[in-house]
């Protein structure tokens, strides 16, 4: 049975720089005509015009709170800073319309309950963006451990680098490095990559946290301003998976001449490790090894060449189109197979443990 088309609103669009354009546009033009972008709201009225026109929208929007009222739209897409998504999904879910918003779903646990709690009352689809869970690797990971590949699991462990976070940013940048705007290392590149272990290898046990602030300072590479920086640069968490499996992590701010990303995987029976050139597994590409049995050496454990034809070639498009394809699913059917507000409430309770966790060291 043929549908019409799910018609996109974005709230934070601009068609040069921001996510939206280098990830979300993309990834709807991968799915055809499953989608279609029919306008935006940005934060002013003049810069929703422009984007409109840059892209051939048929609206721009005055205020994010017109383009929800509109009868024109069927999903929201929130793609703007942390602190404003309670605000503007709200919105959304209030007009009754489909939601998709960017991670992190809110600016801590309590503000991601609330609009979980709002999603399940007015029954639409509420998706959060998540994408990591949806990459081809990712997936293909998740196969061979529930087929026996690692055999009985471990342990597993993870260090990543997280580009951002460490002493020097971009005014654009720099909502990262204030804690207040729960856009924090934890809250973006280690909690995608988080995602993304819970669905391999299932939920956490009792986990144990310290952060570290090697920098009190960011220096402002456009200005050359010194700005304080509260948010930490490294995260060292330990504890166990509810399976029993030992589980370690570091995360790390910027990046560095070694290890960017490695996820390792040990069982009775073989060992995976995923690598990658960044700790955002959200929108890199990972490369998966393994070994098992008799075998000394990892080799290729990677997805068939064919998961990756027709789909976007830069990771991130790619894995938030995969999110897209199940929402479209999840509008048509009615099923729920795209991340939900409730799981992503539950991610945030993960990460609310690390945080009261190591405020306790402090």
């Amino acid at each position: 049975m043929a549908h019409s088309p799910i018609r996109v609103g974005f709230i934070g669009l601009n068609p040069d720089s921001n996510w939206a354009a280098t990830a979300h546009v993309p990834a709807l033009k991968s799915l055809g005509d499953r989608f279609e972008i029919v306008g935006v709201a940005n934060s002013s009225p003049e810069s929703g015009k422009r984007t409109a026109e840059a892209l051939g929208l048929k609206h721009a929007f005055d205020t994010p709170a017109d383009l929800v009222a509109s009868p024109e739209v069927d999903l929201v897409v929130v793609t703007v800073k942390v602190p404003f998504h309670f605000e503007l999904v709200s919105l959304a879910l209030n007009a009754g319309k489909h939601v998709y918003c960017e991670w992190p779903l809110g600016n801590g646990l309590e503000e991601a309950k609330t609009l979980a709690a709002l999603a399940e009352e007015k029954g639409v689809v509420a998706v959060a963006g998540t994408q990591a869970r949806a990459a081809p690797e990712i997936l293909h990971l998740k196969t061979l451990i529930e087929d026996g590949y690692v055999g009985k699991m471990l342990s597993t462990s993870l260090i990543g680098t997280g580009g951002n976070w460490a002493d020097q940013t971009s005014a654009a940048l720099y909502y990262l490095f204030d804690a207040r705007n729960g856009a924090k290392m934890e809250d973006i590149p280690m909690a995608h990559t988080l995602a993304a272990v819970k669905d391999v290898l299932g939920d956490f046990g009792p986990l144990d946290a310290t952060l570290g602030f090697n920098f009190e300072t960011v220096k402002i590479t456009d200005t050359n301003d010194e700005k304080p920086k509260t948010a930490a640069d490294q995260v060292m968490v330990q504890g166990k998976l509810k399976s029993g499996a030992a589980f370690s992590l570091h995360y790390k701010g910027g990046t560095n001449r070694g290890t960017n990303f490695l996820w390792e995987i040990n069982g009775t029976e073989g060992d995976i490790q995923v690598t990658a050139g960044l700790g955002h597994a959200q929108m890199v590409q990972l490369t998966v090894k393994g070994a098992r049995g008799e075998e000394k050496v990892l080799s290729d454990q990677m997805p068939d060449p064919s998961v990756y034809k027709g789909k976007p070639e830069f990771p991130g498009a790619r894995n938030v189109a995969g999110i897209y394809a199940r929402l479209a699913d999840d509008i048509e059917n009615g099923t729920r197979t795209a991340p939900t507000f409730a799981e992503g409430v539950a991610l945030h309770e993960v990460l609310d443990v690390i945080a009261k966790s190591a405020a306790a060291k402090a």
